[in-house]
């Protein structure tokens, strides 16, 4: 398997920098229909609770078990390299330097502006 697209985001939720990323992942999730969908996520998102929540929703997740786990999950390596799609979005975000620095005080003119920013990027 080899996509050749970039991927745009379909929901954002800004929070704050101090907390887990984990800590939203399902209120995500639930503004996305992923049944018949595939979750791919780092180490960092292997909990019990996301991967109950992707399987009841009909989706399948391609989350590596954190080292040392009881329970070694079976993880698709090849499809788990396509993360690198996400990534490469994050990095084009952070090229404008308002985002990368935060200058914006408030939430609603950063999320505001990183929303400005997606289309721009989805339309180039």
């Amino acid at each position: 398997m080899n996509f050749h697209w970039m991927p745009h985001p379909v929901y954002l939720m800004l929070s704050e920098g101090q907390r887990n990323d984990i800590n939203f992942a399902i209120p995500v999730l639930e503004h996305v229909n992923i049944e018949g969908s595939n979750i791919l996520a780092d180490r960092g998102y292997d909990s019990y609770k996301l991967i109950d929540y992707i399987y009841e929703n009909g989706g399948e997740t391609t989350i590596p078990s954190k080292k040392g786990a009881k329970f070694e999950r079976h993880c698709d390596w090849w499809l788990y390299k396509e993360r690198h799609l996400v990534e490469k979005y994050f990095l084009k975000l952070k090229g404008f330097r308002r985002i990368a620095t935060r200058y914006d005080k408030l939430a609603f003119t950063y999320m505001g502006f990183v929303c400005l920013v997606s289309i721009l990027i989805w339309l180039k």
